[in-house]
């Protein structure tokens, strides 16, 4: 029998990520935590060497996403600047209109809290995915 691992730091890791899947490479897993008016949080988890797409979260005053990493090891990274480890404790804050994207490891379950700061004419826009060559150079 396989034992089922429980990942997600002390949350808990959440249902599969189908709404946004086409965004990521590899498997992760969503676990809403709170929303009121313009902000939420939510528990990100991914499986190792999963993923998300180069992003932005655009906003034309304030905005952009807060990340509290609370399980396993993983990278962020800034269009243009060297990517960051990532590890439980780590705070990263991401301005609005600033293309970036975050993922685990590629021998650890990641997760993190996102937390969407509230701003004007707020959307994210998903850009090309974060090639094997790339990922795989850090």
């Amino acid at each position: 029998m396989i034992k089922m691992e429980n990942h997600g730091g002390m949350v808990g890791q959440g249902e599969p990520n189908v709404n946004f899947a086409q965004y990521f490479i590899g498997n992760s897993y969503l676990k809403p935590l709170a929303k009121m008016d313009n902000i939420s949080i939510t528990n990100v988890t991914f499986e190792p060497g999963c993923r998300n797409n180069w992003h932005i979260h655009r906003a034309t005053k304030n905005g952009g996403q807060i990340l509290i990493c609370v399980e396993g090891e993983g990278w962020y990274q800034e269009e243009g600047k060297p990517a960051q480890s990532l590890k439980p404790g780590n705070i990263v804050t991401i301005p609005a209109n600033v293309k970036h994207w975050h993922g685990a490891k590629k021998d650890s379950w990641f997760s993190h809290l996102a937390i969407e700061v509230p701003g004007e004419n707020t959307s994210n826009e998903w850009c090309e995915p974060v090639t094997d060559e790339e990922y795989n150079q850090l």
